[in-house]
């Protein structure tokens, strides 16, 4: 049996979501809805650059 368009178009996008999600280390997803439905899954990856620590800061 094939499933409604609703309920494809919801596992589809909840695909997506764990997808994008489940790669991101720092990072953000964003779901965009329209009259209830999702149209558009977003994200956004960030890159942390940590400065290393300052050995001279410790004795301060």
């Amino acid at each position: 049996m094939k499933p409604a368009p609703t309920e494809r178009t919801s596992a589809d996008w909840m695909e997506v979501v764990i997808r994008k999600v489940s790669s991101l280390r720092f990072g953000s997803v964003q779901i965009t809805v329209h009259d209830g439905k999702v149209t558009q899954v977003e994200s956004v990856e960030k890159t942390r650059f940590v400065p290393p620590k300052d050995p001279a800061a410790s004795d301060r």
